[in-house]
């Protein structure tokens, strides 16, 4: 199982067991973190999974689709490393990703 880990904005960092095949969204509300509050349950349509990529990690992650981008839009923090967590599957090679949160997230 990967081991993913949560970085708040007050540094706190958060590392959970990942299950291949979930969404990092989900491996992030099954684990209780704080701050993925996954309103519309993964479906790409609020953005409250907003989470910044370590960029180390960026380049393994699947490209932003255009409704993932058009949902980026609307958060108040986003930044280059910007990715909605419930758009990122899970995938053994991704053991050791890092992601941080956003301040309004908490």
């Amino acid at each position: 199982m990967p081991k993913i880990t949560f970085v708040a904005h007050d540094g706190s960092r958060r590392e959970v067991q990942a299950s291949s095949g979930e969404s990092l969204m989900l491996a992030a509300v099954n684990n209780l973190v704080p701050g993925i509050d996954a309103d519309c349950g993964g479906q790409c349509a609020c953005a409250t999974c907003h989470v910044f990529v370590d960029p180390h990690w960026a380049s393994q992650l699947p490209p932003i689709s255009p409704t993932e981008e058009e949902m980026l839009n609307f958060t108040a923090e986003r930044r280059e490393n910007s990715r909605l967590s419930c758009q990122i599957p899970v995938t053994d090679a991704l053991d050791g990703l890092i992601v941080a949160l956003p301040m309004g997230q908490h």
